[in-house]
């Protein structure tokens, strides 16, 4: 008996509506976790085709290669090569560390930790990856129009904040400037925006106290401040002094605090915890449209920096691994995240700081080439693996033995 349109409509409409409900199932069983503020799903390693043997096999190797370093990061300082530096003191306030520590999040899911997931700790130069991200923000809202600009017109004049200056005679202070000029010399002033990113600006000067020929100096001493300048991009060096000098930057072209900025834009929307700190230095202070703010460092090279906890360090990287989107909003453009992964010329296992790239595989051998990771001292270290959706973090680990833990994780995956 031949259908009628009717009935044909109606079936058409039924398998119409199948599709679309086996599309919905399919898209979300596809879509990607997201923790939620205050609570992030773990799951066993089996459920996710992990081998827990394996995969407790490679918790145990990281709390095995704890930094030999001091656990009182202040003592660890004075031993280490930065204490011995000209104008090596810390000017930033320091913590003791706590216990080797670290998560491993697959497909976004918690599949193990150690340690104190939840204490508070320096990062050290991880912070770097937190300040290009405050450049890329304002490059994303039009703020910074290019980075091939020159930074030098962006800038207004700096005025430092120092309510404890208590010099009685004011001559005392002829000669000296009522202002920071940090791109007012003939170098200076043909830095860009990638210079700085990329750590191949070679800026002269002194911040904050400290020169930047004082920051791990290389060479014969006495060729420290007198030896010519490289052409902005045309040689790497990782200077902590230039880092300071981005972050007092951007945070002239924002006029408002990183932390305020950071909280708003990255941190809140991820769902971090409320303990996390970035601060700067005891004499970083300027004033900005009448306000005394404090410029942040990008380090803990001498004290200072952003405090944060494991469980918030891996947010940010998983916020990373995920192309700067976040449960629906994208909080961060993919667009600037593939050239903060896009090889330096000079360095090319470096992007934006402080993206380490694992170029050629020379960074971490195990892990694919494709992998970076945010990287400072202590070590701390963002692992971010997109092929394998894979983050580790790991904290107060030995540097050398990053790569055998990698190894061991993508084992335990059967990679």
């Amino acid at each position: 008996m031949p259908c009628s349109a009717t009935s044909v409509r109606s079936l058409l409409l039924l398998l119409l509506c199948l599709v679309h409900l086996g599309l919905a199932q399919a898209q979300r069983k596809t879509k990607a976790y997201f923790p939620a503020p205050n609570n992030w799903e773990q799951r066993r390693p089996e459920a996710l085709g992990l081998d827990p043997a394996a995969l407790q096999e490679a918790v145990q190797y990281a709390i095995a290669n704890e930094s030999k370093a001091p656990r009182d990061l202040r003592d660890a300082h004075y031993q280490s090569a930065f204490g011995r530096e000209p104008f090596g003191y810390p000017i930033g306030p320091m913590k003791e560390r706590g216990a080797p520590t670290g998560l491993i999040i697959k497909n976004g899911y918690i599949v193990a930790q150690w340690g104190e997931p939840e204490r508070t700790d320096l990062t050290f130069s991880v912070a770097k990856s937190f300040v290009s991200t405050m450049v890329g923000l304002a490059y994303q809202d039009g703020l910074i129009r290019s980075l091939n600009d020159k930074v030098a017109p962006y800038m207004a004049p700096i005025i430092p904040f120092n309510p404890w200056n208590t010099a009685a005679n004011k001559a005392d202070e002829l000669g000296q400037q009522d202002v920071l000029e940090l791109f007012g010399t003939e170098h200076n002033r043909l830095i860009n925006w990638d210079h700085l990113l990329r750590q191949t600006s070679d800026w002269e000067g002194t911040l904050w106290g400290k020169p930047d020929w004082a920051d791990r100096p290389q060479g014969s001493a006495n060729e420290w401040r007198t030896r010519p300048r490289n052409a902005p991009g045309s040689v790497y060096k990782y200077n902590d002094t230039r880092v300071n000098v981005l972050a007092l930057a951007i945070m002239n072209v924002w006029r408002r605090p990183l932390p305020q900025v950071l909280k708003e834009r990255v941190m809140d929307p991820i769902g971090a915890s409320s303990s996390w700190r970035w601060t700067g230095y005891e004499n970083s202070w300027v004033i900005i449209d009448g306000v005394p703010m404090q410029a942040v460092s990008g380090g803990s090279h001498w004290g200072g920096g952003l405090f944060i906890s494991a469980l918030d360090q891996a947010r940010f990287g998983y916020l990373t691994l995920r192309n700067g989107q976040w449960n629906g909003k994208q909080l961060i453009d993919p667009e600037w995240l593939k050239l903060a992964r896009t090889p330096t010329p000079v360095q090319p296992t470096y992007g934006f700081m402080n993206y380490f790239l694992n170029t050629d595989r020379k960074l971490y051998p195990s892990a694919p080439a494709t992998a970076f990771a945010h990287l400072g001292a202590g070590a701390n270290i963002v692992y971010v693996d997109q092929e394998n959706d894979l983050v580790i973090v790991a904290r107060w680990i030995e540097d050398k033995a990053m790569d055998g833990l990698v190894q061991r994780v993508l084992k335990s995956m059967g990679k």
